[in-house]
């Protein structure tokens, strides 16, 4: 019914496309064409999200499912007079998880400049403290791949203030169906979409409600969602599900998020979820995220009239160097299909 090898090419398609909060034209642009490619027509939110709307028989009372292609990243914040870069990152992520990381910094002119992030104290054959050198956003820097040794050089490249800059994702499937690559959050659950978007052109479903599949661009910096179709009457969003101590979660498993930073979510729409994972014979888990934000959430504080729910496949060490399993990804989908069928015609 699913096709896990288009799903998988999509999401190493998406990991390639550089999209920091804000910077989100070229993966939206990805989107909007691949989902033509499928047969569906798709609209675009004054700040840049796009969705696709599948009719159902019922317009007035939609289900809306929503990822966000917004990923973490950074920004030029001023120029170093040695011709490096001091950012200010986009979303949040620990320095220690991006030192050493591969980057392309972005000027308004339309060029691309590729440069590695790293501690001002970066060498163990100069620096004998560098053990104990706090990794914190004013230490770091981006050594910029040029012939520039000062601040001029690096202007004259195009190279200013509010550039934004992408973090390579260094993305890897293994034989045994693991997936590692940055930007999983939430790149994963984008393929997932694009994947239920195949689907359900390829098995010719019918829907009773009609169906508001939404790809947002700012749940990083935390207002993704704060816009959605005024129709949506029950939003489920599509988000990693975290793995750590005191979780249930595993990168086999679809995530069903019972409570987040915002508050619990609808008890009845998180019933409905579990009993179809049950019934579908899924691997899920029941978890609390305390410190975790979502846009079911943004839209929620937005002031939306809908029930919400969050969902996804699990991701190990997120906002870092993550990792997820195919078996995740197939989960997920399987619970949103299992979802839709109980709103088919």
């Amino acid at each position: 019914m699913m096709d896990m090898n288009y799903i998988k090419k999509q999401l190493s398609i998406l990991v390639g496309i550089h999209s920091p909060s804000g910077f989100c034209d070229a993966v939206t642009d990805y989107v909007k064409i691949e989902a033509n490619r499928l047969g569906y027509e798709v609209n675009y939110t004054q700040k840049g999200g796009i969705y696709v709307t599948i009719k159902g028989i019922n317009d007035k009372e939609a289900i809306g499912v929503a990822s966000h292609l917004d990923t973490l990243g950074a920004m030029v914040r001023s120029i170093n007079d040695d011709g490096t870069i001091r950012f200010t990152s986009i979303g949040g992520y620990m320095m220690s998880s991006i030192n050493g990381a591969y980057c392309s910094i972005y000027s308004r002119e339309g060029k691309t400049y590729k440069g590695t992030m790293l501690s001002k104290k970066a060498s163990v054959h100069v620096y004998e403290e560098i053990n104990d050198y706090k990794l914190i956003e004013e230490n770091m820097l981006v050594r910029v791949d040029e012939q520039a040794k000062s601040k001029e050089d690096i202007l004259k490249l195009g190279i200013e203030v509010g550039n934004f800059i992408g973090i390579d994702p260094m993305y890897r499937e293994t034989e045994s169906g693991f997936i590692n690559s940055r930007h999983l959050d939430n790149k994963a659950g984008a393929a997932i979409l694009l994947g239920l978007l195949a689907t359900i052109k390829r098995e010719k479903l019918v829907l009773k409600n009609t169906l508001q599949v939404i790809f947002t661009t700012y749940e990083e910096v935390g207002h993704g969602a704060s816009y959605i179709p005024e129709n949506i009457r029950t939003l489920i969003a599509v988000d990693m599900g975290a793995i750590g101590e005191d979780l249930s979660c595993t990168e086999l498993d679809v995530s069903i998020c019972v409570k987040d930073s915002s508050g619990p979510y609808d008890h009845k729409l998180v019933s409905e979820l579990l009993e179809i994972a049950k019934k579908k014979n899924l691997n899920y888990a029941l978890d609390v995220y305390p410190f975790y934000g979502s846009d079911a959430g943004a839209a929620l504080k937005s002031g939306a009239n809908i029930r919400a729910a969050l969902v996804g496949p699990g991701i190990h060490a997120s906002h870092g160097m993550e990792r997820t399993h195919e078996k995740a990804l197939e989960q997920t989908l399987l619970l949103l299909l299992g979802f839709l069928e109980q709103h088919q015609a």
